[in-house]
């Protein structure tokens, strides 16, 4: 463990210091990766503001962490964004989606990554790091199914906005894997947990699900802007105003936080998932991840 504060203090003036130098470690890994994959990090809005933002989500989320120990949140969540990227905005047809998921799920299975293709090469890297883990014989399989969630979620999603479907507020919010928080979570989850029985699974899942479901409302007022421009779906294009979506993210902010309460065993873990939503309650109000078109 490190000497970083535990959960529930005010990073002193000191300690904001030593986590943005984390920070700018985990930026420049970033950059590495993304010189690494070229053919998943190429597009105009992988900028420099992407990967400091992103870097410095993780840092200020879990103060207490390490770079190191923060390594497999950062790789995990900007491969997120790489394949977020390719559904959303290069597929061309469901069928093309489609392939990307199995060639994914094919991967974190212990298939080998399809030749030059950057995403599954980079997700191979990744399962190979998390395999390393003492947890991953237990949690690797829940790590697989995050990832098949957050690709059934795309795959709706994608199937959403090709029809020009509108859901309603719940099918939309029901369908938050697409975020893909819950999948980096776990990697994370699996990287930082040691020697030992692996304790609460399903309980650590389902407040991980009832954080996703907040950062999924607030990234959505967040980039409405964005979304209209891009052509994404937004909760605030379904009907509801703004005033009444932040109605519900107070809502299911109470309840994230309850769950999260009662993983007192886990306090670092905890911690980190709700100062990431805390962290995401202030970044949306001003700023969004992505660079331009």
């Amino acid at each position: 463990m490190t000497t970083r504060p535990l959960p529930g203090g005010r990073p002193t003036a000191a300690e904001c210091g030593a986590i943005c130098a984390g920070a700018g470690r985990a930026q420049r890994d970033m950059r590495e990766w993304a010189e690494t994959y070229p053919g998943l990090f190429s597009a105009r809005p992988f900028d420099a503001a992407l990967y400091s933002t992103l870097s410095l989500a993780m840092a200020f989320s879990g103060p207490w962490f390490t770079a190191g120990q923060l390594r497999m949140a950062n790789k995990t969540s900007l491969w997120a964004f790489g394949l977020d990227w390719l559904v959303d905005y290069a597929a061309t047809s469901r069928q093309e989606v489609g392939d990307i998921a199995r060639r994914c799920l094919e991967v974190a299975a212990g298939g080998p990554p399809s030749p030059g293709d950057d995403l599954t090469r980079m997700l191979a890297d990744i399962r190979d790091e998390l395999s390393c883990s003492p947890a991953f014989p237990e949690l690797g399989p829940v790590w697989r199914d995050e990832l098949r969630r957050m690709l059934d979620g795309m795959l709706v999603e994608w199937d959403w906005r090709s029809e020009k479907a509108a859901p309603t507020f719940e099918e939309y919010l029901g369908n938050a894997d697409n975020l893909g928080f819950s999948f980096a979570f776990t990697a994370h989850w699996i990287h930082v947990t040691g020697h030992g029985p692996v304790t609460d699974v399903e309980r650590m899942r389902e407040a991980g699900r009832a954080v996703q479901r907040v950062i999924r409302l607030l990234n959505d007022l967040g980039t409405y802007e964005r979304d209209v421009v891009w052509g994404d779906l937004n909760v605030l294009l379904l009907g509801d105003d703004r005033a009444a979506v932040e109605r519900r993210i107070t809502e299911l902010t109470a309840h994230a936080r309850g769950l999260l309460a009662s993983l007192d065993t886990h306090p670092e873990l905890a911690g980190y998932m709700e100062r990431q939503m805390d962290f995401c309650a202030g970044f949306y109000r001003v700023g969004d991840y992505w660079g331009t078109l």
